[in-house]
């Protein structure tokens, strides 16, 4: 399988189109679109389901769609900040299966590309202004589960929903968010083992969302600079723009909990990067649960 997976051909009431406005910090001083500033564009498709009737069915059901994994990916530029960015998406009901061959997820996919003219916020102007150029792609994988409900009740095998099927017919095939963690095809280990990243996390509210606990994007902004701190004390130059950064979420972190990432990174011909376990502070044993496993690509 890879990953992420390719968009699959859709009907067109699954598909969304829309544009965003980019703030200051989401364009970095080269002028390209950060990988932090892309999730804003699957709200794109958001907004797209929330016109259709599924959101309501399944919230009256007690079922909420759960992210379970994040991919980001830089693309070209220059762009400038004065310029909207459009927005393409695509999202599917899909279902995962068990080695047994039972049904064992329903899940939600979304598929974002994001593309702008280039330009330039201040100065010159590039020669090749106004070529619309990918800034990047997003793609986001979610659960279905009914959290509120007793543990024995919260998966969702079936959506027993009138109006929608038991079972989306689309198959999709399930990664263990630990497959974050191997090495690149191209690359080779820095470190021989995970390294414990000097500066400890501490969660406030600032960290929360309406969910009641750290919001999921969070995480792949504090392990961008775990990331760069340990590349920096391998001696490698910091001066670095995050290119690709992928999140497999385990289990929530909440304001007051402390936690640390273990990091290890890597080194291809032409990039580097770091894989990285989130867990809690000073816990052991099965108390050291992994929060979520994170990998991260720079390149100049």
């Amino acid at each position: 399988m890879t990953f992420p997976p390719p968009e699959p051909d859709v009907p067109a009431g699954e598909t969304a189109r829309g544009t965003i406005d980019l703030r200051y910090e989401d364009v970095s001083q080269d002028g390209r679109v950060v990988l932090t500033a892309l999730p804003q564009a699957a709200g794109v498709v958001w907004r797209r389901l929330a016109k259709s009737p599924f959101p309501a069915r399944i919230r009256d059901a007690g079922i909420v769609p759960l992210l379970t994994r994040l991919h980001l990916a830089g693309g070209d530029g220059p762009v400038s900040v004065r310029q909207p960015v459009d927005v393409r998406g695509t999202y599917q009901l899909a279902h995962t299966r068990a080695a047994d061959g039972a049904v064992d997820r329903i899940v939600l996919l979304i598929w974002v590309e994001a593309t702008a003219p280039k330009g330039r916020t201040h100065g010159p102007q590039p020669p090749d202004e106004g070529t619309v150029v990918t800034v990047g792609r997003v793609f986001a994988e979610h659960v279905f589960t009914r959290p509120f409900a007793p543990p024995e009740r919260r998966k969702v095998l079936g959506f027993s929903i009138p109006g929608m099927p038991e079972v989306p017919a689309a198959r999709y095939e399930w990664r263990p968010s630990a497959q974050i963690l191997a090495l690149p095809d191209d690359a080779r280990w820095r470190d021989a083992d995970a390294q414990p990243d000097p500066a400890p996390l501490v969660f406030g509210l600032d960290h929360t969302d309406s969910n009641q606990h750290v919001n999921s994007l969070v995480y792949p902004r504090l392990f961008l600079d775990a990331a760069l701190r340990r590349l920096a004390d391998l001696g490698k130059p910091a001066a670095r723009l995050a290119r690709a950064v992928e999140v497999g979420y385990r289990k929530p972190c909440f304001a007051g909990d402390r936690a640390r990432w273990l990091v290890r990174a890597f080194e291809s011909q032409d990039s580097e990067g770091a894989v990285g376990t989130l867990v809690p502070e000073g816990a052991a044993g099965d108390a050291a649960r992994p929060h979520c496993h994170a990998r991260i690509v720079f390149g100049e």
